[in-house]
């Protein structure tokens, strides 16, 4: 088997979750509310997000989150790759 690079993977897993919640970003700025919240509640199999759901985000509040996805994204896909590398070493 071969080793996983760690920098590498975590990159891709926190590219591929900043793209995610680009796609949120995306659904509440052309869906509007009642779309947004028909969206969510077929995508997380019929739990009511209507309570929860804000579209109110600045702008700011969006480009952090966008930042904070990533990098949690970057840390849990180099974390996997890691603990799957250390697992090869025997």
């Amino acid at each position: 088997m071969n080793n996983i690079d760690v920098k590498r993977f975590g990159f891709a897993v926190g590219t591929t979750l900043a793209l995610l919640h680009l796609g949120c970003l995306f659904v509440m700025a052309t869906a509007g509310e009642a779309g947004t919240i028909l969206f969510f509640n077929s995508l997380l199999h019929g739990l009511d997000v209507t309570q929860i759901i804000r579209m109110n985000i600045s702008l700011l509040e969006a480009v952090m989150g966008f930042v904070e996805v990533f990098v949690l994204g970057w840390l849990a896909g180099a974390t996997v790759a890691a603990i799957y590398n250390a697992s090869l070493k025997k």
